[in-house]
């Protein structure tokens, strides 16, 4: 009708129309591919740099930044738990819990090692440097998911948190390290004010940690269907970001790739992430 009455305006509708329709089919397609319970959760993330120094701390100051920006465009909420920072600069350390819709569906492949190339800004000879951090996601349990916790199976520390100096230092014991005897698995929170708030929080990442070991145990069982994907550990390195002599990152598990590097480690992951989740190669 547009057409016959040579209304363009009406055509731009149309388009715009038919483009939103697009976009929302996608994301319904995409959305199954989210089939697990677990997927609709929240996550717990956490970057741990790897051997190097200075030059893998900044690199993991840099990946927290990635998914900060991330998790902003995607209008997800995040919340700082734990923060250590390296000796000169960036951080040995950092978990953050984050709340969204499908936010550990999303982000669940980003788990395992992260490689960094590029020309070190802390050499002063401008010599090219291998940096490598680990990303480990885990679901934020909520109240529908019960995991039961003895108490005999923890060892609780409480120490005096870290800062900057100046008035953040704390003068009390408030940081909270928890540690759960049977799985050796070790967290720890500093970001709040009070002993029992880090308690919490920290409670709530080892509730997180445990069930998703529990979800790995189930994978391995099901090892079958996940057979195109390669096993997360510290070991296999899952992507790497070259910024020097080329500017490139590719994931290695799909062969996934983009060319500005600049605009993934600003936060643009969609591509990396509905490749790896649809289980197959995509280009840039």
């Amino acid at each position: 009708m547009a057409e016959e009455e040579n209304d363009e305006s009406v055509l731009e509708e149309v388009h715009a129309q038919l483009q939103q329709l697009q976009q929302a089919i996608e994301e319904i397609e995409f959305r199954l591919m989210l089939g697990q319970p677990e997927d609709r959760l929240g996550a717990i993330l956490t970057i741990n740099a790897g051997a190097g120094g200075t030059e893998s701390c900044d690199w993991a100051e840099i990946l927290m930044r990635m998914y900060l920006r991330y998790t902003e465009k995607h209008h997800m909420k995040t919340q700082l738990i734990e923060y250590t920072a390296g000796e000169e600069a960036g951080c040995k350390s950092v978990t953050f819990s984050i709340e969204g819709e499908y936010a550990y569906g999303y982000l669940k492949g980003e788990s395992g090692v992260h490689r960094l190339v590029r020309i070190s800004p802390f050499d002063a000879n401008k010599r090219r440097h291998t940096s490598f951090a680990s990303v480990y996601v885990s679901p934020q349990v909520d109240e529908t998911i019960e995991i039961e916790i003895k108490k005999d199976d923890l060892r609780i520390d409480t120490y005096r948190a870290g800062g900057k100096g100046g008035q953040n230092v704390q003068k009390n014991d408030t940081a909270v390290r928890i540690t759960h005897l049977p799985t050796n698995i070790v967290v720890q929170c500093q970001s709040e004010r009070s002993q029992h708030q880090n308690k919490s929080l920290a409670m709530k990442v080892l509730k997180s940690r445990i069930y998703e070991l529990e979800l790995e145990k189930q994978r391995a069982e099901q090892q079958a269907v996940e057979a195109n994907k390669k096993k997360i550990e510290w070991g296999s390195q899952i992507r790497s970001y070259v910024l020097h002599p080329y500017k490139m990152v590719k994931d290695h598990r799909t062969d996934f790739e983009m060319g500005n590097a600049d605009a993934v480690l600003d936060g643009e992951l969609d591509g990396f992430i509905h490749s790896y989740l649809l289980g197959k190669p995509l280009s840039d």
